[in-house]
């Protein structure tokens, strides 16, 4: 009998209590693959959200996978490990593992989904294929600001001071919610992209009270730029991130990013993750100038279609519809932006 064959595939049947329990004592875990997660895609998003456990022979848990089904009559049907995160593929003993890989193929055969994407943050053993169409930047932090503050490029040096010489200055909190929403539903409109529902971000700021950040940078009352992420392990993610398109002069975004890490390096953080990107793109390269490395995400596929990602904002259909949705009045675009963005992957 093969290790697999030891398993059986059983439903989250919804306490969290040992869920988060085996989270916590597997080493590759993410803040990705907590419970807690399950409510926020089924109350906010409407989702189903099919979560496994592989158990062994006595009953034990020995692994999970979050999993979440993702319709949309005009865009596909996805089976995701997790929609707009970076991580979430099955963690566990090895054996539990490869037993949750295989099991998520088979329900993405069972619901012919178009694609099934297993973002793992680590190589997982798969006869899956593995696609590094995304990549994040890891930076480690010094044990005080000013070491790092130094070790920056006198460029990058010059442009956070020039924010703090117009007097920009940042604020951390849960009461920064709502300035983080307003910032980051703007610049999503402004991108030509439906914004993600302020009750999504509501949910979380509820659901994982201790481990989430919102941050803004402000001129005065007015917030310039804004990011949420989480605290995980001694690293933190810059998840979300926006600013200002018609006040970039001011360089708030990169005061955002370094007031961020000041406030890591406080909280006793070891690494900044900088969050997903594509490589070679323009925000990989800003991510970059910051001084940290390239660290492949080797998430996992399977498509009866030969799909190889999501719906794509460079197919030129979806080019259209950006250039149309940048002209929506910025009320229009986020009344109808939630509503489009909870089908996106």
């Amino acid at each position: 009998m093969s290790d697999a064959e030891v398993f059986s595939i059983v439903p989250f049947d919804g306490d969290a209590a040992p869920w988060d329990a085996l989270v916590a004592s597997v080493p590759d875990s993410t803040f990705c693959h907590l419970a807690g997660w399950r409510e926020i895609m089924t109350d906010v998003l409407g989702h189903d959200a099919p979560f496994a456990v592989a158990q062994d022979r006595g009953g034990e848990w020995r692994g999970v996978l979050p999993l979440v089904r993702v319709r949309s009559p005009l865009l596909g049907h996805y089976l995701v490990s997790m929609p707009f995160l970076n991580a979430g593929g099955p963690i566990g003993s090895p054996a539990a593992v490869a037993a949750l890989g295989e099991y998520a193929t088979l329900l993405a055969r069972r619901r012919d989904v178009d694609l099934l994407e297993l973002r793992s943050r680590i190589r997982v053993p798969s006869a899956l294929q593995v696609t590094q169409r995304k990549i994040t930047v890891l930076l480690e932090l010094p044990p005080s600001a000013e070491a790092l503050r130094a070790a920056f490029p006198s460029k990058l040096r010059s442009q956070i001071r020039r924010s703090e010489k117009e007097g920009l200055e940042a604020r951390f909190g849960a009461d920064q919610l709502g300035a983080f929403y307003d910032v980051f539903a703007r610049n999503m409109r402004d991108l030509g992209t439906p914004v993600l529902p302020r009750a999504l971000f509501e949910r979380i700021a509820a659901v994982f009270s201790s481990l989430v950040v919102f941050g803004a940078v402000y001129r005065g009352a007015e917030p310039l730029a804004a990011g949420a992420g989480f605290v995980w392990r001694g690293e933190f993610e810059m998840t979300w991130a926006s600013a200002l398109r018609e006040h970039s002069r001011l360089a708030a975004n990169m005061l955002l990013y370094w007031s961020f890490m000041q406030e890591m390096i406080t909280r006793g953080v070891r690494t900044f993750d900088f969050g997903r990107c594509t490589p070679g793109a323009g925000t990989h390269q800003f991510k970059r100038q910051w001084g940290g490395a390239d660290v492949p995400l080797p998430w996992l596929q399977w498509s009866p279609r030969q799909l190889t990602a999501p719906p794509s904002p460079d197919r030129s259909v979806f080019r259209v519809a950006s250039a149309v949705w940048r002209r929506l009045p910025l009320a229009v675009a986020n009344r109808l932006g939630p509503v489009i963005a909870r089908q996106l992957p």
